[in-house]
């Protein structure tokens, strides 16, 4: 048999009591087509990148098959009916994951990494608007010597070019 990974999301309105029976009844259907699912690993309800069927969170859902293709036909189908199901992927893995997926792993810790963890753009030495090489301006109209500078003073005139007349 070919090992699969499904991941399921499901609409925000339901409870996770719900999303636990679903997920009972897409294992049972896999059961019956001779398959089994090795882990269940539920994700959380979690925010969506864009809008799904007017849904701005979804249910998120990780299950690990071991199952023939048409088991995994009919379970596809089966998601596609179910009107509580928003999204579904099935995808062909060579190996399947022990322990946790990535997902359960990654710590809300790490996004520190990304400049500090605000909403900024940036800390020390990583440009951007404040703190740049324009200081409070940002650099932007500073750098190409156009427009006025620091003091409100017109930009002093380019030295001449060797061999130019005025």
């Amino acid at each position: 048999m070919a090992y699969y990974e499904n991941i399921i999301i499901a609409r925000q309105e339901i409870s996770p009591a719900q999303v636990d029976a679903l997920v009972e009844k897409f294992t049972g259907i896999v059961t019956e087509g001779g398959g089994t699912v090795t882990k269940k690993e539920y994700w959380g309800l979690r925010s969506l990148s864009y809008r799904m069927k007017k849904n701005r969170k979804a249910h998120y859902v990780l299950l690990n098959l071991d199952a023939p293709p048409a088991a995994v036909k009919e379970l596809e189908r089966n998601e596609g009916l179910d009107e509580d199901i928003l999204r579904f992927i099935t995808v062909r893995v060579e190996a399947l994951e022990e322990g946790q997926s990535a997902m359960m792993r990654r710590d809300r810790d790490e996004r520190s990494d990304f400049g500090g963890g605000g909403r900024g753009f940036g800390g020390p030495g990583r440009g951007g608007f404040r703190g740049g090489p324009g200081g409070g301006r940002g650099g932007f109209r500073d750098e190409g010597g156009r427009g006025r500078g620091r003091d409100g003073d017109a930009p002093a005139p380019a030295a001449p070019v060797e061999g130019e007349t005025a």
